[in-house]
């Protein structure tokens, strides 16, 4: 069973931020800063392109005892030997997945409706990014999920649901209480000007909300 906790400081890369900089060193970065897991999501990368990118940060998060995700392309991340893939709406079916990979590969998996959620907990799924709980810069047309929402869908299954979309060190309290296992972020992280101060900020915040909860 993947073990939940890794679930609580999130990063999702996105290119869009580089900004000229290499995107293996901003992922040292955010690791130094104390992000808990590592999702590769680089949506217009060629699958060989991908797997090599893969590669390279599946060797940086093992030394840092991190694992890694890689979005939508699962062969990629087989073929790289990353720790998971988080599946959208639109990609392979969970079921398929789980066939081709094993019991020891994680799934994650979309969801935005207690029904969808209920789906991929019964097709296989590890655990849940639900979103997006504010509004997005990555994904400006991304379907809003209030914090009622994500409060239902975490009541409602038994696998580890984590809140994705728009989330920041001032606005991640108002999640509090919804029983979320943790934060995604790709924004608040990868658009920072200093990625391992902006994850320790996220960090000290997240800490802040759970009050007494141990999960960093």
């Amino acid at each position: 069973m993947f073990d939940k906790s890794k679930l609580a400081l999130y990063a999702v890369t996105d290119s869009a931020n580089l900004r000229g900089r290499a995107l293996v060193s901003l992922v040292e970065s955010a690791i130094k800063g104390g992000v808990t897991c590592v999702q590769l999501r680089e949506k217009r990368t060629p699958h060989e392109e991908l797997v090599k990118t893969a590669r390279q940060m599946k060797e940086l998060c093992a030394k840092y005892g991190v694992p890694l995700i890689v979005n939508d392309d699962y062969r990629a991340a087989l073929e790289a030997g990353a720790d998971g893939v988080h599946l959208g709406r639109e990609d392979a079916p969970i079921a398929e997945v789980r066939k081709a990979a094993g019991a020891g590969f994680v799934i994650g998996a979309t969801a935005k409706t207690v029904k969808q959620a209920l789906d991929a907990q019964a097709a296989g799924a590890d655990y849940l990014g639900v979103g997006a709980v504010f509004p997005s810069p990555t994904k400006t047309d991304a379907i809003r999920i209030t914090p009622a929402e994500l409060r239902a869908i975490c009541s409602a299954v038994t696998i580890p649901a984590v809140a994705i979309g728009g989330i920041t060190a001032e606005n991640l309290r108002e999640l509090a209480g919804c029983g979320h296992a943790g934060i995604a972020v790709v924004s608040a992280i990868f658009g920072a000007d200093d990625v391992q101060t902006a994850v320790e900020t996220l960090k000290s915040a997240l800490k802040s909300s759970l009050k007494g909860e141990s999960r960093l």
